[in-house]
């Protein structure tokens, strides 16, 4: 080995100097550059992340973009009053306002073998709005869907998966005093489309017309909280369902979907599991104490008091209508009127009192008053129309007549089940609001200034406005009140309430009973009663109104093409309950209804009903026609005990009844008097063949041109 001498640092060149120094300080260097290239590195990583966030982003939004999950909503109504198509366009708003298109459709317009399979693969979500109409039947515009859907889910050339992929919400409207037919259409749409594969989205809706037992007041807040579960479960949808939880979590956690997927599945398993086995009552358990039972009903608790005669502020109550125990708090109960009602019946013109009754002005009563004529009470009975009340102290009735001109809008029921109003409280309310009505006219051009004052002063009280004032619990109370007024009372019922009649009913002025039709299937259809028993409480109504010592009158309403024929029937419904009069009234067409199928052409022409009355009375030998009222459109037939020397005395004696329900009252019932106790005779000019038809000649005829019907009166 040599050694070189060592050099001077005064003898380097200044690039070995350079060089020397770049040696002594590589290290600097070496930390230097790998700092420099660290940064760089890090800026380049960081800078590629979010380059990648942003394309996944926009991949993302693309997809999303392409990837729809609800094209839309469309929805079907099946309406035969217009409600289900009100609800219809109310949801299709709701559906918009989300940024979804939405589509109405009437079901009649729509085929569904043409098209109903094409919304399997449109990624459209179908709401179906049905009611149930007559005998649990759909309504008229949804029978062709309802037929062919029933027919497709069981017929093998469509197969069971015809519908699969098809997403759809069941909401029905129905009546639950219909016990048999609650809500069956949309029940069985919701199975039929089950069975043909359709996957139900949500638990299918019920509403009930029945204020009593809808579950949140009213079919309308029924539907609202029905909407309101719907539209979250479609933006659920429209953002796109997760994958449902495979069960297979690496973890031993407890999985969060588990357990909803399974109720859910329990839920959809079978198109029996809804609402209407909650009204059935499956009993799972039941814990009692001294005072109350808890039903436990699908996690539903319901109280349930046990009987008592009077404990605790309940109300222990036997039902007059149908001999059943009922244990009511009157605080828990709902009035029947509910705010839709109310608004509907204040647009016809009602003035309602209190939670369930009503008055409204009559036209005759308004005709009168200028001196234009009475109604035919004035003709048959002699009332003064203008100081005539017409009102009821129940707005609920059990028929749902075809020709009802209130176009059934009134609740429907079977027995009281609402709040009540104390019957002083109305007869208070009525006269006053009758007054401030009879006011209006005050100064009006044609009122004249007598009958205006003596309009005021109430004389009588037609019960006929709409419902069943019988239903009314403090009904007698009622009445009694307007007789300590001196008020006569004018009691229709339709003839499904034969206790009430036979036992409970007070004596009235004139007790009517309306006889629509003369057979059960008539009477079926077009009275359209609730009771399933109709035609044996209708013909024992008329055998206790036989029983009756006051006046009693049947009032046959003559519907043309649909009860006219039946001669024979009618006399035997005549013999069964032995009336004192008969008034045979042709139908009043009160405008297009989408509750009713009738039409001007089923109204008769007045001497059609002539003819008919006097047919009629041929057939029974105790009865003659003794009045007409051309105008009305009516006719009277009376029994011959009411012609006395060969005058007819069909008139009413008011005075003489006021005396005579006095000493009833008085006596508590013993002192009982009969109709031919409070007679007056019949003027000339109402008798049937007089030249005026039934127009009092003290009056003024007046012919309106293009007049519109005006469907008040009673």
């Amino acid at each position: 080995m040599c050694f070189l001498p060592p050099v001077s640092q005064d003898a380097r060149s200044p690039t070995e100097s350079y060089f020397m120094w770049l040696w002594h300080s590589r290290l600097y260097l070496y930390s230097a550059a790998a700092l420099v290239f660290g940064l760089w590195f890090l800026l380049k990583k960081v800078s590629k992340e979010k380059n990648d966030k942003v394309d996944k982003a926009a991949k993302k939004n693309d997809r999303e973009t392409k990837e729809v999950h609800v094209s839309g909503v469309k929805i079907f109504y099946g309406s035969q009053t217009g409600t289900a198509k009100g609800f219809a366009n109310e949801l299709s708003e709701e559906v918009k306002s989300l940024g979804l298109p939405a589509e109405v459709i009437d079901m009649k317009d729509y085929d569904p073998d043409d098209q109903l399979a094409d919304e399997c693969i449109s990624k459209s979500v179908c709401v179906f709005l049905v009611a149930t109409y007559t005998d649990g039947q759909p309504t008229e515009n949804a029978e062709w869907f309802c037929k062919w859907l029933e027919e497709a889910s069981t017929d093998f050339r469509y197969g069971k998966t015809y519908l699969k992929g098809l997403r759809y919400a069941v909401f029905g409207l129905g009546n639950s005093v219909y016990v048999g037919h609650y809500n069956t259409v949309c029940k069985n749409v919701d199975k039929w489309l089950w069975m043909l594969s359709g996957r139900r989205i949500m638990t299918r809706g019920e509403g009930d017309c029945n204020v009593v037992k809808s579950l949140n007041g009213s079919i309308q807040a029924d539907f609202l909280t029905w909407k309101v579960k719907f539209l979250n479960r479609l933006k659920t949808l429209a953002k796109g369902e997760k994958k449902s939880c495979s069960g297979k979590c690496k973890t031993e956690g407890s999985c969060k979907n588990k357990r909803k997927e399974r109720q859910e599945e329990e839920k959809k398993a079978s198109p029996q599991n809804n609402s209407s086995e909650v009204r059935a009552g499956k009993l799972f358990l039941l814990k009692s104490s001294s005072k109350y039972s808890i039903i436990h009903i699908f996690g539903i608790q319901i109280f349930a008091f046990k009987y008592e005669s009077q404990r605790d502020g309940q109300m222990v109550k036997l039902s007059k209508l149908n001999g059943v125990q009922k244990i009511e708090d009157e605080g828990e109960r709902r009035e029947m009127i509910t705010p839709a009602l109310r608004e509907a019946l204040t647009k016809q013109g009602y003035k309602l009192i209190g939670s369930h009754s009503g008055v409204k002005l009559c036209r005759w009563t308004k005709s009168m008053l200028r001196g234009r004529g009475g109604c035919y009470k004035h003709t048959f009975y002699g009332i003064e129309s203008h100081r005539c009340m017409e009102t009821t102290p129940s707005l609920a009735c059990a028929n749902k007549c075809v020709f009802c001109w209130r176009h059934h809008t009134n609740p429907v029921g079977t027995e009281w089940r609402w709040k009540m109003d104390p019957a002083e409280k109305i007869l208070e309310d009525a006269l006053e609001k009758h007054q401030n009505m009879i006011r209006q006219f005050r100064g009006v051009p044609g009122v004249k200034p007598d009958r205006y004052e003596e309009g005021l002063a109430v004389k009588h009280c037609a019960l006929s406005l709409v419902g069943e004032p019988i239903m009314y619990p403090e009904i007698n109370n009622f009445i009694r009140l307007l007789h300590h007024h001196q008020i006569s009372s004018f009691l229709v019922t339709n003839a499904q309430f034969p206790q009430e009649i036979r036992y409970n009913l007070v004596p009235v002025t004139q007790l009517y009973v309306s006889v629509d039709a003369s057979t059960q299937d008539s009477l079926k259809k077009i009275d359209r009663p609730l009771f399933k028993d109709f035609w044996p409480r209708f013909l024992d109504s008329l055998k206790a109104l036989g029983e009756k010592k006051q006046r009693t009158v049947y009032r046959l309403t003559l519907v043309k093409s649909w009860n006219v024929e039946e001669m024979q029937a009618y006399s035997e419904l005549i013999a069964l309950g032995q009336p004192d009069f008969i008034e045979v009234k042709g139908v009043t067409y009160c405008g297009e209804s989408s509750a009713s199928s009738l039409t001007m052409a089923n109204v008769p022409w007045h001497q059609e009903v002539v003819t008919f009355v006097q047919q009629l009375a041929d057939m029974l030998p105790e009865y003659e026609i003794a009045c007409e009222h051309e105008h009305s459109n009516c006719l009277l037939i009376a029994h011959t005990k009411f012609k006395m020397d060969g005058e007819w005395w069909t008139w009413i004696d008011y005075e003489r009844f006021q005396e005579l329900i006095q000493a009833y009252d008085e006596s508590g019932g013993q002192q009982t008097f009969s109709a031919l106790d409070y007679v007056a005779k019949t003027p000339s000019w109402a008798l049937f063949g007089a030249q005026e038809q039934g127009f009092d000649p003290a009056e003024t005829r007046f012919q309106r041109r293009n007049k519109s019907k005006d469907i008040s009166g009673c």
